[in-house]
């Protein structure tokens, strides 16, 4: 008596059958990973860009060896000083300069840099500077106040001088001055920086008027 047996695939067709399967799976998760990840991109560099246009300086500054309990500190102290700090990849910080008064900066951009910003023209530099006294491993590469590239010493130029509100009192004093206070205050040390910044303080005023 003959048996007929139930026909089957071969295990080794089953094998490949489950294995086409498993890796068109994976391609589609890869797929929608990368739909994500394009788009969060996207959303970060129009994010920067509109940092980029609407702060009024920006400082560059390597943060390699520095611990996360001390990116917070820098964090907390930028944030007190009025101002913000941002780590990003350099690739999509300089598509997000594209066409900004601070575009200068794109240069600095190597390594592992950080970006911190603000609205106040001094707020920015003199946190950076402050924190670069302590923590030696925090180097600042330079940065931006508009269209003006700023060097090491440019920073700590701006650091050293007072900040927008206290700009815009010596202003309003100045005004009210007799004329030989005014020739004193022009011809002090690093007086022709302090005017590109009253110049800046004074551009906002009239911009908020």
């Amino acid at each position: 008596m003959n048996v007929v047996l139930p026909k089957t695939l071969p295990l080794a067709g089953v094998r490949g059958t489950a294995g086409r399967q498993t890796r068109r799976a994976a391609r589609r998760t890869a797929n929608r990973r990368e739909l994500l990840d394009r788009a969060a991109k996207s959303e970060l560099v129009g994010s920067l860009g509109e940092v980029f246009k609407t702060t009024k300086v920006v400082v560059v500054a390597h943060y390699s060896g520095l611990s996360v309990a001390q990116m917070q500190t820098l964090r907390r102290q930028m944030k007190q000083a009025g101002a913000s700090v941002k780590v990003t990849k350099n690739r999509l910080a300089k598509i997000a300069l594209e066409g900004t008064d601070v575009a200068s900066i794109a240069p600095l951009l190597k390594g592992p840099a950080l970006i911190a910003f603000s609205g106040d023209p001094v707020a920015a530099p003199k946190a950076a500077v402050e924190f670069a006294k302590t923590h030696e491993r925090f180097v600042i590469l330079g940065g931006a106040m508009g269209s003006t590239a700023l060097d090491p010493n440019g920073v700590k130029a701006l650091a050293a001088l007072p900040s927008l509100d206290e700009l815009r009192a010596k202003i309003v004093g100045l005004i009210a001055a007799p004329a030989t206070k005014i020739a004193q205050v022009v011809n002090a040390p690093a007086a022709k920086l302090a005017r590109v910044v009253q110049a800046y303080a004074s551009k906002t005023e009239n911009a908020a008027a």
